[in-house]
């Protein structure tokens, strides 16, 4: 909430220069005397919204949506999706009949700038589908503004956490076969060796990593999931390089003779 200030003036009259410059102090001082209720108060509030509205996008429930979002709201989906009120309100729907997901906040992180409130948190999803299990982590950070005593959401962007994928175990021998050093360019040449632990991975003079295999010449490096490296093999079998691939984009180095 907020306090307004107001200056009598008659018209007609004037006051000296000193005396002008008083006043307008002293109507600085009064505006500035704005009252938001206590940060403490408007983060509990706010945490409580916002939890809600993780329920409801949850379940599926637009009126609760709707009730959070201020007309004007912008919001980015976590598939990258940028929407309005209309757009995530019409696309809303209940799940169907074997599928659940349970949000639940964690990693909070509440600033309040007058009546504009930004946070982010990490939602922890847990979702049901046919009997089968599926956890994962969206971040989002969201902004909130505070108009006639309500806190309503005026943006909102969410991305999903990746995880490293499952890997499987491939016999030493064909581990032996990806073993050489590929090129993208002559700047740029990438060293993939065999240790007593599986693949290693090293880009010029950069620490070496660990590579994993996914399936059959797909690899990933831990820690790096958004990142794959699919080899790709002539009419032979023979390896003839890799891509480098990272949200369907790719990066192509060959592979060099070896010396």
């Amino acid at each position: 909430m907020s306090s307004t200030c107001t200056l009598a003036w008659s018209p007609g009259k004037s006051l000296p220069g000193h005396a002008l410059r008083f006043v307008s102090i002293a109507l600085i001082a009064s505006c500035a005397t704005t009252v938001f209720a206590k940060p403490e108060a408007v983060e509990a509030l706010i945490k409580r919204q916002s939890q809600e509205f993780s329920d409801a996008s949850a379940k599926g429930d637009a009126a609760t949506l709707a009730k959070y979002l201020d007309d004007n709201v912008t919001f980015m989906s976590d598939g990258g999706e940028v929407g309005n009120k209309k757009d995530l309100i019409d696309g809303t729907r209940p799940n169907p009949a074997g599928v659940s997901n349970h949000l639940v906040q964690g990693d909070w992180h509440f600033q309040q700038y007058g009546n504009i409130a930004v946070t982010s948190f990490t939602d922890n999803s847990t979702v049901t589908l046919f009997g089968q299990t599926i956890q994962s982590k969206f971040r989002s950070t969201e902004v909130w503004r505070e108009d006639h005593g309500a806190w309503k959401m005026i943006s909102s962007q969410t991305m999903p956490v990746a995880d490293d994928p499952p890997a499987i175990a491939l016999s030493p021998s064909k581990l032996d076969e990806y073993v050489g050093k590929y090129q993208a360019s002559p700047e740029y040449v990438v060293t993939i060796a065999r240790g007593d632990d599986g693949l290693t991975m090293q880009a010029g003079t950069a620490a070496a990593v660990s590579l994993k295999a996914e399936a059959g010449d797909v690899f990933f490096a831990a820690g790096q999931p958004r990142l794959r490296r699919i080899f790709q093999r002539d009419a032979t079998g023979r390896i003839t390089g890799f891509v480098s691939r990272r949200e369907g984009h790719d990066l192509v180095l060959t592979r060099l003779p070896a010396t």
